[in-house]
């Protein structure tokens, strides 16, 4: 099945404000929790909400990327065969470790510039995680 993905950049001095106001606004802690970084696992609406604070060279606070996280390989492949439809550009990452979780992903950009990341998480880790050169050159930068 899958869940909608939003994941915000907020500055560091922000961060524990952000967390206080959507704590209340969905009425529950995160999920997850890390220094500089949170993430709210709902089931309604079915959103995996991320909040984190991101020190990448020209990026602004507010939404960094959008995205889709799916239960299984076949889900991650049925929307990476409808981008590569659409003529989408696609970045391939492949398994990898982010946001605290091991990771399948990719990476694809709409005709406005959104960026998309399509993933499924396959477990917990304690380290962050490094993004790939071609991830910060091509999505994340």
């Amino acid at each position: 099945m899958k869940r909608l993905h939003l994941h915000i950049n907020t500055a560091a001095e922000q961060f524990t404000h952000s967390v206080h106001f959507y704590t209340t606004l969905f009425g529950q802690r995160p999920s997850k929790e890390r220094t500089n970084y949170a993430k709210w696992m709902l089931e309604d609406p079915r959103v995996n909400f991320v909040l984190e604070v991101i020190e990448i060279d020209n990026d602004q606070p507010g939404i960094h990327h959008v995205g889709v996280q799916v239960d299984d390989a076949d889900e991650l492949l049925q929307i990476k065969t409808a981008l590569q439809s659409a003529e989408a550009p696609l970045l391939e990452v492949g398994e990898t470790v982010c946001c605290f979780s091991k990771s399948e992903k990719n990476w694809t950009m709409d005709p406005s510039g959104v960026r998309w990341e399509t993933f499924r998480s396959f477990g917990d880790v304690e380290e962050y995680g490094e993004k790939t050169s071609a991830e910060l050159a091509n999505y994340l930068g």
